[in-house]
């Protein structure tokens, strides 16, 4: 063997090293993530829906997420909500005044462009937009990110809502995620309004038909919580579980699907008619009978796939098409009168801040007015 074609087979070699030990790295940070989110089910003291999410995005993008960044920029939301409730009297007067307050201060900054007085200067702090350039993270599940929604400050219904609970469990209340065909919302119940819906995509206040009107909302997908059920913490992180099985699709697109299958699982024994979930652990299924060799075991996964199949089927999930989503959510602002729900007073007063600095939104102050 020459020397060149030794230093070659080297070069080639320790490129392969390092290619494996690459991914090898790249799914210890999925492992990482799955840990804690299953920590959190395990035990709800370690719960946070910040942490969750972060973890999640983290791997996916090889643990280089900026999470300084991210929790300054988070820092300084929460900043401006806590500015907006103790600088204007909410025209609310039940018993649960503080929590609703607190919500109206995350909805404002979410959707409101808000003057802030900064030592006798105004600025504009401009809201959160929609992105409709790929809603689905088909091209990358980045699109679906709350630090891409931070960064460029559009998002869509999955960014959007994820980043409205975060704000809300910073100011040290709650938030219910809920779900519609391919979309997820906001459901409160307040002391004078009971449970109403906040859809953070067109800024405004749904009432239960406008879901009913995608088409696509079996009586039995109500019936049965795969749809406009207000989730609680441990069901909401069953979500994130899926969006870390997705995000491990997307990076290892010929993987086994053992790990996926893990946090269908898991998400599954916490939320268990969550479609979504059941889908996945489906689909999974599907890809590996198709890889099955054994042409009995083959045919018996074939019949357990048929079975759960039928299980979603009589959930009540339909399978909405994706331009027809998108029309039903534009249709919420062309259509906006019909579904708005008028009986809500949205409690988002549009006040000045009057507060001479705020150092730490100056970051957030994208004009000067």
């Amino acid at each position: 063997m020459t020397k060149y074609k030794f230093l070659l087979i080297l070069f080639f070699f320790s490129k392969f090293c390092a290619t494996a030990q690459n991914l090898e790295t790249q799914e210890k940070n999925f492992e990482q993530s799955f840990a804690l989110l299953n920590s959190m089910l395990v035990d709800e003291n370690k719960y946070s829906f910040k942490k969750a999410v972060l973890s999640v995005e983290n791997a996916y993008l090889d643990n280089q997420l900026d999470t300084l960044s991210f929790n300054k920029q988070i820092k300084s939301l929460n900043s401006l909500c806590n500015s907006i409730i103790n600088e204007r009297e909410l025209k609310y007067y039940e018993k649960d005044k503080a929590t609703v307050n607190k919500w109206a201060s995350v909805f404002e900054v979410m959707h409101d462009t808000i003057p802030v007085n900064i030592n006798d200067t105004i600025y504009r702090y401009i809201p959160f937009g929609y992105d409709f350039n790929d809603v689905f993270g088909h091209n990358t599940k980045e699109n679906l990110f709350v630090s891409k929604l931070l960064k460029t400050r559009k998002g869509n219904c999955h960014s959007l809502p994820y980043l409205y609970k975060i704000l809300c469990e910073e100011l040290g209340t709650t938030a219910n995620l809920a779900l519609a065909p391919n979309h997820v919302y906001i459901k409160h119940r307040s002391v004078k309004d009971g449970m109403y819906n906040t859809e953070l995509t067109s800024g405004i206040f749904p009432i239960d038909a406008w879901i009913m009107a995608s088409g696509f909302v079996h009586i039995d997908a109500i019936r049965n919580g795969v749809y406009m059920k207000a989730l609680n913490n441990k069901e909401s992180i069953a979500l994130v579980l899926i969006d870390l099985a997705d995000n491990y699709n997307a990076k290892f697109p010929n993987n086994d699907g053992t790990f996926v299958l893990k946090c269908c699982q898991t998400a599954i024994k916490e939320y268990p008619h969550f479609a979504t979930a059941l889908i996945l652990k489906a689909e999974t299924h599907k890809k590996q009978m198709k890889k099955e060799q054994n042409q009995d075991k083959a045919k018996q996964m074939l019949l357990d796939l048929e079975k759960e199949y039928a299980h979603i089927h009589e959930l009540g999930y339909r399978n909405m098409p994706e331009d027809m989503y998108l029309n039903w959510l534009v249709s919420l602002k062309t259509e906006r009168n019909k579904y708005e729900n008028k009986n809500l007073n949205t409690h988002a007063l549009r006040s000045l801040l009057t507060s001479k600095k705020y150092p730490a939104l100056r970051s957030l102050l994208t004009s000067k007015q």
